[in-house]
Order: C-alpha cells, then structure tokens, then sequence
C-alpha cells in the first residue's frame, strides 16, 4: 500500500466551488437598473407586431354552409309546425340533451299537418355535443341546425332552450299556428312540399278567433297555395 499521502477536501469547499463556477456574472449598474424593462421585452415586441387572432366579437368569421350551430324548429309554407312529436331526435341522442312531450291535434289547435305535435321540446345545450344524429333521425325535417354558434347564459337554466326559443321566425307568408290546414290537403301533400303558403280560409279562420294575432299583419295570401 502506498504512503502516499492523499489530499483531501472540505465538502463545503466543493459544494461553494461547484456553485461559484457556474454562478453567471453580476449585472452592473445600467443592467440593473435596465432590469424591470427587460422583463416587457416580448410584450412591448408584439405590441407593434401585426394581429394574427380573430378580434372576436367584432370581426366575425363566417362558418361553413354545413356548421353544427344552434337548432331550429322549422315550419311549412303556411306557418304549420313540422314537428310531430315522435320523440325520434330524442331516442337518437347519444347525450341526452333533448326532452319532447308529444300532444294531440284538434280542429280548434291544430299545430301540425296529421294527428299529433311537438307540445313540449327542450334541449340542453349543457349536454349537447353537436354531433347531428337527431338531425338525421327526423322524418320530417322538422329539426336542422343553424350557423348560430353564440351559445351562452348566465345560469343552468337558461342553457334549456324551450320551444318558443328554437321554433323558426314566420315568414310573410306564414300564418302563426295553431290553425286548420290548407283545404281538400293531407299531411302528406305538406311532406311532398305542396302547399306554398296560407290561403285567405285560414287567415280568416285566426282573424275569428285571434284578431289580435300579429302573424295577421304581415302574413301574404298565395292564392295558388293548394
């Protein structure tokens, strides 16, 4: 074994040249006192640079002619509903945001061409995904989507979007429902896009028992509305 006398260290010593030896050198006066400012290096380089973000809510991008917007309840020709209540769009959604009562037509409120009408439809926008399967599960085309993407409220319930919200606004030649259908017609000439608009029997039919119904001031006769 060798006498060899072997140098030994403090740790501290090591630890202290280890940390020294890589330690960057202090700043002077000017980079101290430059210091703050640099810190806003990338902001105030950005500030000039040109935008490259939509400045939403004031530029609107347009959406796709196919977007999955918010819903809508579309209607016939002569203002008659084209939902019939058969709670298909509900059975199809895997989210289960859509809720549908059905109701019965009458000869005093008729809704919809055929026997029965969406009475009651509700649908959570906290659950929906927008993936469109009840769209195609509708037999009427009573459901489609619109390129309405500002979705928002300030509480849960107001995300419940009822009937009244998603029903599609009357047209002029739109009678506002419930009232008779078009006469010597079937549900099936409404399907088949046969009746183009209301006729004089059926505004004269709302005018007897609503005379104060707005849809009677804008709504325009087409007489060859068979």
């Amino acid at each position: 074994m060798s006498d060899k006398s072997i140098e030994r260290r403090n740790p501290g010593e090591l630890a202290n040249y280890e940390n020294t030896r890589y330690a960057p050198d202090e700043p002077g006066p000017i980079g101290r006192f430059l210091a703050p400012v640099g810190g806003f290096g990338v902001t105030l380089r950005n500030v000039f640079s040109p935008y490259v973000s939509e400045q939403y809510p004031f530029e609107k991008h347009p959406t796709a002619p196919r977007f999955h917007g918010r819903h809508q309840l579309n209607r016939y020709p002569d203002g008659l509903e084209k939902c019939i209540g058969c709670e298909l769009c509900a059975w199809a959604c895997p989210a289960d945001a859509i809720y549908v009562e059905a109701g019965t037509n009458s000869p005093e409120a008729q809704y919809s061409p055929g026997e029965r009408y969406g009475r009651v439809y509700q649908i959570n926008y906290l659950r929906c995904i927008g993936c469109g399967l009840c769209i195609e599960a509708c037999p009427t085309r009573a459901l489609t989507m619109t390129n309405y993407y500002e979705i928002s409220g300030p509480t849960r319930e107001e995300m419940i979007f009822e009937k009244d919200t998603l029903l599609a606004p009357l047209e002029d030649e739109m009678l506002a429902a419930p009232h008779p259908m078009v006469e010597g017609t079937s549900d099936v000439d409404y399907y088949n896009g046969d009746v183009l608009g209301a006729t004089q029997a059926q505004v004269d039919w709302v005018r007897d028992r609503r005379p104060d119904d707005p849809s009677l001031e804008t709504v325009k006769i087409r007489s060859e509305a068979q």
